[in-house]
């Protein structure tokens, strides 16, 4: 892949220290590339395969740990022997894990990656999440700069909410209504169903909210009224796999809010983030390291 990309993200391109966590899940995926997504009672073959530990909980982990290089994992795991090696191979890429064990089989998911890079998903079993009452290391993050938050229960949430910023995905708006504590930032797809969302559901009003459109940008509106539109980075090279792009600008948006960025820098840096992701093959091939920017 092509490291074309060094133009300075701040003025003296280099980042500051910032501790970083994240508290959410992790799936077991198998990844597939193929022509084309199977219509229904089609058989397609893949080209490629392969399969490791991901979920939006664990790409923006190790997106976090190149950043920063100290980033706290907190989730949970199966039991099974998917769960122990998705333990050791996250740890390998970097983030410290924390994870509680459950009896229930860690969640399996299936990826298409199609020509033109997309990705289609079938999650296989429920996922699994941190509990404020798992024997985690919850009192650490009240000296974290910066937490993204894809899954938990509500006492988690405001376990998070003790570092200085909070970030949390769009995907769990129900339990973020639920924990009832600040977001300094609410990110999510404008494309993807499941990322819509109404803000109004939450009773307090997030600092920052982004709705990302891959390509094409996104928006953004704060809680002083301002809003606007950012536009994508240009990628470093071919775009590969779309797989991860968007849990890696959440965490360029995490590490940036955590490091006192203004909103335009930040995103900015998050939409390198996602850029960079996307072409690489799978998750963590393409993202970019502390290293890329100086």
């Amino acid at each position: 892949m092509c490291r074309g990309y060094r133009r300075p993200l701040v003025p003296d391109a280099t980042l500051p220290p910032v501790r970083t966590a994240v508290v959410g899940h992790v799936e077991w995926i198998e990844f597939g590339k193929v022509d084309h997504v199977p219509k229904a009672g089609e058989i397609v073959h893949a080209t490629e395969w392969w399969e490791e530990p991901a979920g939006g909980g664990a790409v923006a982990a190790v997106q976090l740990h190149k950043l920063s290089g100290d980033c706290t994992f907190l989730t949970a795991l199966g039991r099974d022997a998917v769960g122990k090696r998705a333990h050791l191979e996250l740890e390998s890429l970097g983030p410290r894990v924390e994870a509680a064990r459950r009896s229930e089989p860690t969640r399996r998911a299936v990826t298409f990656i199609d020509t033109s890079g997309e990705r289609t998903i079938t999650t296989l079993g429920e996922r699994l999440h941190p509990l404020a009452e798992d024997h985690l290391q919850w009192n650490e993050l009240a000296s974290v700069d910066a937490v993204y938050l894809t899954a938990g229960d509500e006492a988690a949430v405001r376990a998070a909410r003790a570092a200085r910023v909070l970030v949390a995905t769009s995907r769990v708006m129900s339990l973020l209504a639920g924990a009832d504590v600040p977001l300094d930032a609410l990110v999510g797809s404008g494309r993807d169903p499941s990322e819509r969302f109404d803000p109004s559901v939450l009773s307090h009003r997030p600092g920052l909210i982004v709705r990302t459109d891959g390509m094409n940008g996104g928006e953004y509106e704060t809680a002083d009224g301002a809003s606007g539109t950012y536009d994508a980075v240009p990628l470093p090279g071919p775009l590969v796999d779309t797989y991860g792009g968007g849990d890696s600008f959440a965490a360029g948006l995490t590490f940036a809010l955590g490091a006192g960025y203004a909103v335009p820098e930040a995103l900015r840096l998050a939409a390198t983030c996602g850029a960079w992701c996307v072409a690489g093959r799978g998750p963590y091939q393409g993202q970019l390291t502390a290293a890329d920017i100086h």
